[in-house]
């Protein structure tokens, strides 16, 4: 059982939330918060395994609270999934620099917030991928381009492991990765493994954002 945490200041929000994850057999809301330092220490007490993280939140904001469950700095650090409208916000982006693992709308379908709790517990992140890739790619433009570092780095990878990193960037799960690319799901997980070791990075968010940055990764706005 997926146990979720829902930390959103709009009690109708947290409210619709539980609502269609209730109706999950594998998913069971044990906590709603309204402010970050609630979302943490209720994190923290009920042992969840995912969190859906609101970021504009009255008595304690989200990006200090996703800083805090998941930032790079945490020892063991949760899924935090950030729910948005999705304006174009400054958070938004400072919230991946923070450990976030992908985003969802506020009116995202029921189907599509239960896949994402799903996904975010299984390691998987970027749970919204039109969201995500629109969002990490803007993340990526307001960087300066690293081009220095960029041949070496890539050449670091294996050509095997740069078709995952670009099909990750597209937001494909393990195991769409591993069905377009002929792959066990195992050998996936692998090769993100070896990609993190050989980049020094964190998690698959992270691998994105290098891949937008360093040009791996197309940025050119979809039609």
């Amino acid at each position: 059982m997926i146990k979720v945490l829902i930390a959103d200041d709009q009690q109708v929000i947290r409210r619709g939330f539980r609502l269609f994850l209730d109706g999950a057999d594998d998913i069971d809301v044990v906590g709603e918060a309204s402010s970050g330092p609630d979302a943490v220490r209720q994190a923290r007490a009920l042992g969840v395994d995912v969190v859906l993280m609101d970021i504009r939140m009255p008595g304690g904001d989200g990006l200090s609270a996703t800083r805090e469950l998941a930032g790079p700095e945490t020892v063991d650090p949760l899924p935090v999934i950030i729910v948005t409208t999705f304006d174009t916000d400054d958070y938004l982006y400072s919230s991946l620099e923070n450990g976030a693992a992908g985003f969802i709308l506020k009116d995202t379908d029921p189907d599509d917030l239960a896949g994402a709790v799903r996904a975010a517990a299984r390691g998987d992140g970027l749970v919204s991928p039109a969201v995500t890739k629109r969002i990490i790619g803007e993340f990526a433009r307001r960087r300066p381009p690293v081009t220095d570092a960029a041949p070496a780095a890539s050449e670091s990878l294996s050509a095997r492991e740069i078709d995952i990193v670009r099909a990750l960037a597209e937001g494909l799960s393990n195991a769409e990765i591993a069905e377009r690319l002929f792959l066990e799901i195992s050998t996936v997980k692998s090769h993100l493994g070896r990609i993190t070791t050989k980049l020094d990075l964190r998690d698959r968010v992270q691998i994105v954002v290098w891949a937008f940055r360093h040009g791996i990764a197309d940025l050119t706005p979809e039609s």
